[in-house]
């Protein structure tokens, strides 16, 4: 795990251990400001060594959203859902952390 990753852990989940269960993915729905303003989900837990540093910096440099766990299984659906959740973000509709968390509801962990 690199610094920059326990960094956000700790700032964005500081009641959850800093290595995820294996049958959770890790994600946050963040608003990207620092280039067009377009709403994005990270899956922590997915990123490769390639491109963690880079994602996770981009996800700390914008605007926290909604984060959580989604189960390993049904993620298929569930990344629909967030899929779903960008797209109604993207197009100006305003979601409270209330609604993003009752449509993810059969997913979460």
């Amino acid at each position: 795990m690199t610094k920059v990753f326990a960094i956000i852990l700790r700032s964005r989940f500081p009641a959850v251990a800093f290595t995820p269960p294996p049958d959770k993915i890790m994600f946050e729905i963040y608003r990207d400001v620092s280039r067009n303003g377009a709403y994005e989900v990270i899956y922590f837990t997915e990123l490769d060594d390639h491109n963690r540093e880079a994602e996770i910096n981009r996800a700390a440099n914008g605007e926290h959203i909604y984060d959580g766990f989604i189960r390993n299984r049904g993620k298929d659906q569930a990344k629909l859902v967030l899929g779903s959740i960008l797209e109604r973000l993207n197009k100006g509709e305003s979601l409270q952390a209330a609604e993003i968390e009752r449509a993810l509801l059969p997913y979460t962990a």
